[in-house]
């Protein structure tokens, strides 16, 4: 199959407990859950989306034709730094287009392999480190994984049902609502569910506090 992607560039892991970490990020296009055009917002299951995922016009986007060709574009990008090669797929939706022969083609490489998703499609096989993103409304078919990060407050999820999934950690995010007065009753609501429940920890989007894409 052929790969359509949004953008890949440097940068650093800003979520989750991979934080930190210099990464190549790439972002599939397209998603399951919303077409990614404002007029169909409204209308979609996940409607608090902060991310462009429409199209292959971002920074070093395009369509790629074979997994090979993906995979030696994502090392150039690393260059020539000797620690191990760390990649972070997300979207949109990976799993609509993260396929085997991806993932082997990017470990021949020597990138671990880090995925945001949403859940709703089974996760490839031979991913190093999966992040599940539950949204609302969705039916999340994939409950295990190494890390699940909810963003919160998200009427319609009951956190404490989710504890029952097998991850290794249990993250909580604030959501992103545009306002700072409502980014700040996101972040007390996120710390508010750590403070009554220990399983849960507090994630941030560093890349935004430092700002990093």
């Amino acid at each position: 199959m052929s790969y359509a992607i949004k953008e890949m560039f440097l940068t650093l892991q800003g979520e989750g407990l991979q934080a930190g970490r210099r990464a190549v990020f790439l972002r599939f296009a397209g998603c399951n859950l919303w077409t990614g055009r404002e007029a169909d917002r409204a209308s979609a299951v996940c409607r608090f989306c902060d991310t462009d995922f429409v199209g292959t016009d971002g920074e070093n986007g395009g369509k790629f034709a074979t997994a090979e060709q993906l995979a030696a574009a994502a090392a150039l990008l690393w260059g020539e730094e000797p620690g191990t090669r760390f990649l972070v797929v997300t979207g949109g939706e990976p799993m609509l287009q993260l396929d085997p022969p991806l993932v082997e083609a990017l470990h021949k490489l020597g990138f671990e392999i880090a995925v945001e998703s949403n859940g709703t499609l089974p996760a490839t096989p031979g991913i190093d480190w999966l992040c599940i993103s539950p949204k609302a409304g969705s039916e999340v078919v994939q409950r295990a994984g190494d890390e699940l990060k909810l963003v919160w407050p998200q009427p319609g999820i009951d956190p404490a049902a989710l504890l029952d999934w097998d991850f290794g950690a249990y993250l909580v995010q604030p959501m992103d609502c545009g306002s700072e007065e409502a980014n700040a009753q996101a972040r007390e609501a996120a710390i508010a569910l750590v403070m009554s429940d220990s399983r849960w920890r507090l994630s941030l989007q560093t890349h935004k506090l430092l700002g990093l894409k």
